[in-house]
């Protein structure tokens, strides 16, 4: 009987211990779908078509990174600024949408290896042959930038150069081919899209800031997952799968470190 008890007491024990939460890897595949959230507002990296479809380099590499796992892929819609709250609360599975890896993300989250680099980056006319290397280098110039972006910040910092801000950026290259400025200062991700698609007599300039690093950000506790993320992003590199579609949205491969 003393012996019948101990089991019991053992048993109870044991249900009463919290079950381990499976890996986010198992729960992906158990369900067969891997729910990716994103802006969808946000061109050339995730936005919707006329026909309402999905499209982007975000859209891509997630459509990507599915296949690769044995998934199919589901997209949830969700604002920037609840975007990560969102990922906390369970909503999805993995955010693809640049989200910038830095220490205080990390402490929130774990991250994929990164899937794509940008910097700040000048562009200049086509047929300018000053070498700016810098910020500083624009004294007495002018410089356009994006209204209320960090860049007009950097460059406001900057003594000497004359700062134009400009609420849309076709508005800022449109001045430079033209000459009413000498140079425009923007993210490298959307210069090398904004230089693809124009007509326009500009080219790339100097890049001028801190490499920024985006990956995927998902639940910590997630090891199994983690590694086959990161794998299916090696393999993907090492492949020429990421090349192939940052050079179809930028005309240039962004998907390695500068």
């Amino acid at each position: 009987m003393l012996k019948r008890h101990f089991i019991l007491v053992l048993a109870a024990a044991a249900l009463a211990l919290p079950a381990a939460a499976a890996d986010l890897l198992a729960t992906v595949k158990s369900r067969g779908t891997l729910k990716v959230a994103l802006e969808g507002t946000y061109p050339p990296f995730n936005y919707k078509e006329k026909n309402g479809e999905l499209a982007g380099y975000d859209v891509d590499v997630a459509k990507l990174v599915a296949a690769k796992l044995g998934l199919k892929v589901e997209f949830v819609s969700s604002e920037w600024a609840s975007i990560l709250a969102g990922l906390a609360a369970g909503k999805y599975d993995v955010i693809i949408s640049q989200v910038g890896i830095n220490p205080k993300r990390e402490q929130a989250f774990d991250f994929s290896q990164p899937y794509i680099y940008s910097m700040p980056q000048l562009i200049v006319r086509s047929n300018d042959t000053a070498a700016y290397k810098s910020l500083a280098d624009l004294k007495g110039k002018k410089l356009g930038v994006g209204q209320g972006s960090v860049y007009e910040q950097q460059a406001k910092a900057v003594a000497g150069v004359e700062v134009r801000s400009y609420a849309a950026a076709p508005d800022t290259m449109s001045d430079l081919a033209s000459g009413r400025i000498d140079a425009a200062l923007n993210d490298s991700l959307m210069s090398a899209y904004l230089l693809k698609i124009s007509k326009l007599p500009i080219k790339a300039g100097a890049q001028v800031g801190a490499v920024e690093r985006m990956g995927i950000p998902f639940k910590k506790g997630n090891p199994e997952f983690k590694a086959a993320l990161n794998k299916v992003l090696a393999d993907a590199a090492a492949d020429g799968s990421l090349k192939a579609i940052s050079v179809k949205w930028f005309g240039v491969d962004v998907s390695k470190a500068p």
